[in-house]
């Protein structure tokens, strides 16, 4: 039996301008910290950068032409700020051109452009300056963000701020995994601080300008939960990795405030970090980090089960240390395990969970957003796909998919407002440390030749949406 979707549910495709442009220099655009990141050896496997990556710059309307074929309704694509404002500085009008050609493309194909102002691709020239630690970079974000509506605020209604801050923030700048590649759990608090000020401050500027636009954010959620619910090692576990990595996001957004008990955590960890983290939150912050919100967009690849040391008593008053193990800032937490479940694993390794799906969104509705609609802005799966002459068959990847629409299905038959789901990716690219390696598209790039060929998964997509039922 097959279960259709709402007639205002939108499908679509999502990609990040680094991973697919190319033209790394052409037209003006400067160096990103991406740029700057892929060529500190030993930061992406085989020493990958993102220069030519899908060559989408000059191949767009190629592109746009095979979403329509798909039958995509709608297209997520990111904005490079290196390529509109070069350094963070003047605006380069070949960089807003061709953002303005791709928007014409899409409507002139039916297609629904849905556009993300940061997709982890800062100009280098700021980094240098301090990147997301320093307050500045708020102000020249703004004009970034300003530059870009006076282009397209008149053909484009969806507009996201920021894609999955806490990769941004933690992961770049406490794991140093991701550019700017620093390790300071000072320089994440204060990365995520300045990236949700960013973001709350564009919405409030945007929304001055147009009271039109759908203006949104989008963050990457997990489902946190302990091996044993009885245990209060593992009950704390999942408390601290929900903490972390989905509250110390959603609580200042929706709720003007961050996680208290998360504070504590990071308080435990380094005293001094937190310290520099309070003298950066300046009043009125939190009103505009908590601006009211249109839409939403959840992120979703697999969720986690966890088993961690028993914790002390409660902290006492005033945020004081305790002894007990805490969840650092970054993924290598300290008393923290994950349990395996005998799940079926994606190419990254990560377990296939959608019924996680179904339950992070009847949370994250009711919880935080109630009255405002939900869209799953990335969900994928990579896989070593082999292509046979003309076709991809990936079996792997399209029940993946099949099954993830369906945890979609499931929470709006329970009720929860969701409006549209948008795989990742649209095709083929450059997968930030893992460059080329991780293959996660409905359509394979052949990086030699550029060639495109649809994959089974994404002719299992398009009847999906021709019948808009699975």
């Amino acid at each position: 039996m097959t279960r259709p979707f709402p007639q205002e549910f939108l499908f679509g495709a999502a990609t990040a301008a680094y991973q697919i442009e190319g033209a790394a220099f052409e037209d003006g655009r400067t160096a990103s910290i991406w740029d700057a990141f892929a060529r500190v050896p030993g930061a992406v496997i085989n020493g990958d950068d993102g220069d030519v990556a899908c060559d989408h710059y000059h191949r767009y309307p190629q592109d746009v032409a095979l979403m329509k074929e798909l039958g995509l309704q709608t297209y997520r694509f990111s904005t490079s700020w290196s390529r509109v404002r070069p350094d963070g500085g003047a605006v380069n009008e070949k960089g807003v051109d061709f953002y303005s050609r791709l928007v014409d493309e899409l409507l002139d194909a039916g297609i629904v452009p849905w556009l993300t102002l940061y997709h982890w691709d800062m100009p280098q020239a700021l980094e240098a300056q301090g990147g997301w630690t320093s307050r500045d970079t708020v102000d020249r974000f703004l004009e970034y963000a300003g530059t870009m509506h006076d282009a397209l605020g008149d053909r484009v209604r969806y507009w996201t701020t920021l894609n999955e801050p806490w990769c941004s923030s933690f992961l770049s700048y406490t794991a140093g995994i991701h550019a700017p590649g620093r390790m300071d759990v000072g320089d994440g608090m204060l990365a995520a601080h300045h990236l949700l000020l960013a973001h709350g401050k564009t919405v409030q500027e945007l929304r001055s300008r147009d009271s039109s636009l759908d203006l949104g954010v989008t963050l990457n959620l997990t489902v946190a939960d302990p091996a044993d619910p009885d245990a209060p090692g593992d009950v704390d576990a999942a408390r601290r990795i929900d903490g972390q990595f989905n509250r110390w996001f959603l609580d200042p957004i929706f709720r003007g405030a961050y996680p208290a008990d998360v504070i504590r955590d990071f308080r435990t960890v380094d005293s001094s970090a937190v310290a520099r983290w309070e003298q950066a939150v300046q009043p009125g912050d939190m009103e505009a980090i908590s601006s009211p919100l249109d839409a939403f967009g959840v992120n979703y690849y697999h969720g986690e089960l966890l088993a961690g040391t028993a914790p002390a008593e409660e902290p006492p008053a005033g945020d004081a240390p305790t002894e007990r193990a805490v969840a650092s800032p970054f993924p290598s937490h300290e008393g923290i395990h994950w349990v395996e479940r005998g799940l079926p694993r994606t190419g990254m390794g990560w377990e296939v969970q959608p019924e996680g799906l179904t339950r992070l969104l009847q949370r994250v509705g009711p919880e935080y957003a109630p009255g405002i609609p939900l869209y799953v802005t990335e969900n994928g799966a990579a896989y070593d796909d082999v292509r046979e002459g003309d076709t991809v068959p990936d079996a792997d990847r399209t029940a993946f998919l099949v099954a993830h629409v369906s945890a979609v299905r499931d929470a709006i038959d329970a009720g929860v407002d969701v409006r549209g789901y948008f795989y990742w990716s649209l095709l083929d690219n450059y997968e930030w440390a893992w460059g080329y390696e991780k293959r996660f598209g409905i359509v394979r790039v052949e990086y030699d030749t550029q060639e495109r060929v649809v994959k089974d998964s994404g002719l299992q997509y398009a009847r999906i949406i021709a019948a808009r039922a699975v």
